[in-house]
């Protein structure tokens, strides 16, 4: 097949692919905010609605790393399409819930059918696009990736407000069927795809679930359950070893067919890039999940408001996509790589500075850091990650992509909750050792303020336990404020240890890219 295979109408492809792409990513976080109302319509416990969201990300993990055997053997086009029919149809089913039991599982065919989009989407826009231009291909992809889990709360607080929670899902109906239209004539496979069939690797695949699926579950659940103090995470963990173990040994040397072709690694831009993307999103990602929870937990904002502080820094990352592309379509992709790392580390310091005195400004701001900083980090990367992959492994590698960008956030994201715990757990023990009544400045608020209830009307007995109750609310407060500085903290020194291996990346020759060398 020629390297300069190229669909027409690159332009209408990109916006064919990138609408139910985006539609997807969004409603990976956009059920967030509606788990109250989820909870309260359907009768269920918190831990138990807590699966709505949990099934989607397992059915997501597991599909990721299989979209490119799909696509070579049922043809890109019909999968795609077909992807995005399931993910269109079992978006009805889930807002058509009667029982939370029925919702998990249309949530999790959902996110099965849904898991497929993104790496199929980022593969199409590679070929589609000359590979000189991939820059501005990749900053065109990156605006649906990056802004999908910030604008994806905001939407879905205002329609849970204004209509109902099964109307978060009843929106892709219209969007799902118009781009199935959309593809049916545009989308065209590539000639390659034909004579890369082959059988199904049926033990690989069962591997794959098992350990993909153990894993996922063991994030999502871990904190929770008190980590390996818990029965339940212990066996996910050991069926996660076991299984994925296996599954790198099956797929190098047991098997002529691999569902997923691990020896893409052995390309050295692939294997840089794709640890690079999978450390940074372990260390960075967290902070978008940590945010609103700071903002909502500590400031008193509501989830609305919330997702405005999120918003802007989407608008930044949407404003500097077709900038950053330009840019790393003239050669410049490590140093803006390197910009885009050194930006987001600082984004985490301004984060680690935040008091519970903080205002609305004060809080935006480091997110309009963090959205500059990820419209630089994520294109520059994607584009030298993927200089070297033959065009026939870019399904393969797109998808085993993908899912290293989730397993990361995954992590991060259970290691930074499991942090903020355990550094609230212990910042409010050292601060009740000073809460003592025989400190006399302790001993002078509680009388003036319980003096103050007093001459509101309230006894004086209630007055001081009132006072000191108040008194404990704002150390717990305090204590958790300081948790929230520790982990945003050591998430900027991660990200800093994280920044010296931009220059394993060697040069990209114009050759290899077709644009100037840096």
């Amino acid at each position: 097949m020629r390297e300069d295979y190229q669909p027409p109408n690159k332009w209408v492809v990109a916006a064919t692919v990138m609408i139910p792409t985006t539609m997807e990513i969004l409603d990976t976080s956009v059920a967030n905010v509606s788990l109250p109302h989820i909870q309260g319509s359907l009768s269920a416990g918190l831990e138990e609605v807590t699966w709505v969201l949990t099934s989607y990300l397992v059915a997501n993990a597991i599909v990721l790393p299989m979209t490119g055997w799909f696509a070579t053997t049922f043809g890109r086009k019909r999968f795609l399409m077909t992807c995005v029919g399931g993910f269109t149809f079992f978006s009805f089913m889930c807002g058509s819930a009667p029982t939370l039991h029925f919702l998990i599982f249309f949530r999790l065919m959902q996110g099965f059918f849904g898991g497929a989009l993104q790496p199929m989407s980022q593969a199409i826009l590679l070929e589609s696009f000359p590979v000189n231009e991939r820059g501005t291909a990749m900053a065109f992809y990156g605006m649906g990736v990056v802004t999908g889990p910030i604008f994806g709360p905001l939407i879905g607080g205002y329609i849970t407000d204004h209509l109902t929670w099964r109307w978060i899902f009843y929106v892709n109906i219209p969007i799902g069927a118009l781009s199935i239209l959309a593809m049916m004539a545009v989308i065209k496979d590539p000639p390659y795809l034909a004579a890369m069939k082959r059988k199904l690797d049926a033990i690989g695949m069962g591997l794959l679930i098992v350990g993909i699926g153990s894993l996922q579950l063991m994030l999502d659940k871990g904190n929770q359950e008190d980590w390996f103090n818990s029965q339940f995470i212990i066996a996910f963990a050991v069926l996660a070893f076991a299984g994925l173990t296996t599954l790198i040994w099956w797929e190098l040397y047991g098997t002529d067919t691999p569902i997923v072709n691990l020896r893409a690694f052995s390309i050295r831009s692939f294997a840089i890039g794709s640890s690079l993307l999978f450390l940074t999103f372990l260390a960075f990602f967290s902070s978008i999940v940590l945010l609103p929870l700071y903002l909502q937990n500590l400031l008193g904002y509501t989830a609305f408001k919330a997702g405005t502080v999120l918003g802007p820094g989407g608008i930044a990352t949407v404003f500097m996509m077709p900038i950053v592309g330009l840019m790393v379509q003239r050669g410049h992709a490590r140093k803006m790589l390197l910009l885009g790392m050194v930006v987001a580390a600082l984004s985490l310091y301004l984060m680690s500075n935040f008091n519970l005195d903080a205002d609305y400004h004060s809080v935006v701001f480091p997110r309009i850091v963090q959205g500059f900083g990820m419209s630089c980090f994520f294109v520059p990367l994607t584009t030298l990650t993927m200089s070297q992959i033959p065009q026939e492994q870019i399904g393969n590698t797109t998808g085993i992509y993908s899912l290293l960008r989730n397993t990361g956030a995954s992590i991060g994201v259970a290691l930074a909750t499991t942090t903020l715990s355990r550094r609230a757990q212990f910042h409010q023990a050292r601060m009740t050792e000073h809460l003592n009544f025989f400190d006399p400045n302790i001993r002078y608020a509680v009388s003036t303020y319980a003096h103050y209830l007093t001459g509101r009307g309230i006894a004086p007995a209630l007055s001081q336990s009132a006072t000191m109750g108040g008194l404990y609310g704002q150390v717990v407060r305090q204590s958790m404020m300081l948790a929230f500085n520790d982990t945003f903290r050591i998430m900027f020194y991660t990200l800093l240890c994280i920044i010296p291996l931009i220059a394993l990346f060697r040069r990209v020759r114009p050759r290899e890219m077709g644009m100037a060398a840096e």
